[in-house]
């Protein structure tokens, strides 16, 4: 597909965050239904090898964007066009910012709490007047929901008819949980954004923009929170290179 390379086996936009914007905009515009997009990230790639419904949500989406530097430099290393991360901050705030000046357009927040969901509600009135926030739902912390816990979800949500819904349930949750029910939502698109709830409030501060741009923004992360972090960083990166250095290298044996 245009605009797309594979990288092990997954459809990554090789689009900059604004085409990215574009895309999507065009979708809402064109009255599509239930789009969706994921971020890819070494660590989520190599979670989806051991979960088969995880790998068929990130497969599934309608755009696949690199939030991850490993995603970035696994381009590079199979001979791919992605030269830089597009991140789930990106795209929500890019389309926030596009979709303000139409003044038509509707949101619903589902994930969180509901003091963070409030603090999203009051900071997009400020930010953006010109999109409305139709409805907010915090489900219950669990591993799995029940088939009643999300009856409830879907109906919060279809009942306000939003244009577009941001899952922040974390992954690989969130991916699964919009692959499984998107067929029952009526919404145009879909965005899996995990972290961007607390980051977008406040609650949680991302990486100084100088860490973002040279691709290190997981490293101050990972100092304040290594207990959380360290297997994503010191197990599953390693092990996606490898496999991408060992995709290289069949490709090319392939090729003689």
């Amino acid at each position: 597909m245009s605009g797309e390379e594979v990288i092990l086996g997954y459809r990554v936009s090789v689009k900059s965050k604004t085409d990215c914007v574009s895309e999507i905009t065009g979708w809402l515009k064109d009255g599509k239904k239930n789009k969706y997009f994921v971020c890819a990230n070494p660590h989520s790639l190599e979670v989806a090898r051991q979960d088969g419904l995880f790998r068929n949500a990130i497969k599934a989406a309608d755009l696949i964007v690199p939030d991850g530097i490993g995603i970035v430099i696994a381009s590079r290393i199979l001979g791919g066009n992605i030269r830089r991360r597009v991140t789930g901050s990106d795209i929500f705030l890019g389309l926030s910012e596009k979709l303000n000046d139409e003044k038509k357009y509707t949101y619903f927040f589902l994930g969180s709490t509901k003091e963070n969901l409030q603090k999203i509600r009051n900071k997009m009135g400020t930010d953006f007047p010109g999109i409305k926030v139709a409805g907010t739902y915090s489900p219950p912390f669990k591993t799995d929901f029940s088939e009643e816990d999300n009856r409830l979800m879907v109906e919060a949500v279809s009942r306000s008819h939003p244009d577009v819904l941001w899952v922040g349930l974390t992954a690989p949750k969130q991916e699964k949980w919009i692959y499984q029910n998107r067929g029952r939502l009526d919404v145009k698109f879909i965005g899996a954004i995990g972290a961007v709830f607390d980051f977008y409030t406040g609650n949680v501060k991302r990486s100084h923009p100088f860490f973002q741009k040279i691709g290190l923004e997981w490293l101050p992360r990972l100092l304040s929170e290594p207990r959380r972090l360290w297997r994503r960083n010191f197990i599953s990166n390693p092990s996606f290179v490898i496999r991408v250095i060992s995709s290289r290298i069949a490709g090319k044996k392939k090729s003689r």
